[in-house]
C-alpha cells in the first residue's frame, strides 16, 4: 500500500506530531526515533482505515474545484450534504482528498495501476 503523510494533518496526527516535538525538545526522544514513529503512524493509520472502516456515504453539493496530481485527487465541494445509513450532515464547504492505493505487489512498481481510493477529508465551515 502506498504511504502518504496525509493523515498527519488529522487531529490524531497533529497530536502525535506535537507530542513528539515536545519529547524531542525535552531530550526524551531522538529526532530519528520521532521520524520512525511518524512513518509507522502513516503505515498503520492507512492500513487500519483500509481494513476496518466499512461505512459508506453519498455526497451531494456544488463541486467548486477539482484537481488530480501525482495520483491524488482533491475536491472542494460547496454546500455539501453527506448521507450515511441513518444520518445526514451538512456543511458550508468541505475539502476531500483521495489518494490512489496500489495493490501490494505493485506498490513498489512505477506506473502501476490503481484498484481503489483511500479517501480522507477535512471540512472547513
Amino acid at each position: 500500500m502506498a504511504q502518504y503523510e496525509l493523515y498527519r494533518r488529522s487531529s490524531i496526527g497533529v497530536a502525535l506530531t506535537d507530542t513528539l516535538d515536545e519529547l524531542i525538545q525535552e531530550g526524551h526522544v531522538d529526532p530519528q526515533i520521532a521520524m520512525k514513529t511518524l512513518g509507522q503512524f502513516d503505515q498503520v493509520i492507512a492500513e487500519a482505515l483500509h481494513q476496518k472502516v466499512k461505512a459508506k456515504a453519498t455526497i451531494k453539493g456544488h463541486l467548486h474545484v477539482y484537481r488530480f496530481c501525482d495520483d491524488v485527487w482533491t475536491f472542494i465541494v460547496e454546500n455539501p450534504t453527506f448521507r450515511f445509513d441513518a444520518e445526514t450532515v451538512s456543511a458550508e464547504k468541505v475539502k476531500v482528498v483521495a489518494c490512489t492505493v496500489k495493490p501490494p505487489a505493485a506498490a513498489g512498481a512505477a506506473g502501476a495501476g490503481a484498484n481503489a481510493s483511500a479517501p480522507a477529508g477535512d471540512a472547513t465551515a
